[in-house]
């Protein structure tokens, strides 16, 4: 996981999943319709996936680290269905899923050819209709001390929007909030 020690104990711990839960994703998520089949990008240690669990009637996530995936398929088991594999190219069907989401991730994806190559193929697997919402981190000196070694690829707020168009998309929102750290995402496959 391109991530450091001091990273991967923040994403693991109980503070961080309650600041998902009571704060994350209800602001990233507000207004957002789930639908049937739900796909998460990029889930990590699962913080977001225990909510969204919770909340998706057909839950799909895609994880590039293999430890990772396995961690979510030894705690979910058939609840989710868990794909080890690469967001720029998931081996999912065309049009398999109502909403596609994403959390606090694209800044993990090495360049931005690949973050661009990640929405488009969060595109190809949305339905006519279907929802692509998330959320990511601003650039800030401790956000850059956080990721000190990692893979650090910030999205700029401000290019999302021509960025999602794009992929395909028909953007709804790119907006800053969260205090300044972070910027959601609404987009939809027409």
């Amino acid at each position: 996981m391109p991530m450091n020690l001091l990273h991967r104990w923040i994403c693991n711990s109980a503070k961080w999943s309650a600041t998902v839960e009571q704060q994350l994703l209800p602001w990233a998520l507000d207004g957002v319709e789930f639908g049937t089949d739900v796909l998460e990008i990029g889930p990590g240690f699962g913080a977001t996936t225990r909510v969204l669990v919770r909340r998706a009637p057909r839950l799909s996530v895609v994880e590039i680290d293999r430890d990772s995936a396995q961690r979510l398929h030894r705690t979910y088991g058939d609840s989710v269905e868990v794909v080890h594999a690469d967001a720029t190219a998931m081996p999912l069907p065309d049009q398999g899923f109502d909403t596609v989401v994403c959390f606090t991730m694209l800044h993990h994806v090495p360049t931005i050819e690949a973050q661009d190559r990640l929405l488009a193929e969060a595109f190809r697997v949305l339905r006519p209709g279907g929802q692509f919402a998330g959320c990511d981190s601003l650039t800030s000196r401790r956000f850059r001390m956080l990721h000190i070694g990692d893979i650090c690829v910030t999205v700029p707020p401000e290019s999302m929007a021509e960025r999602l168009r794009k992929a395909g998309f028909d953007v709804q929102e790119v907006s800053v909030g969260r205090a300044g750290r972070s910027f959601r995402f609404r987009a939809v496959r027409p």
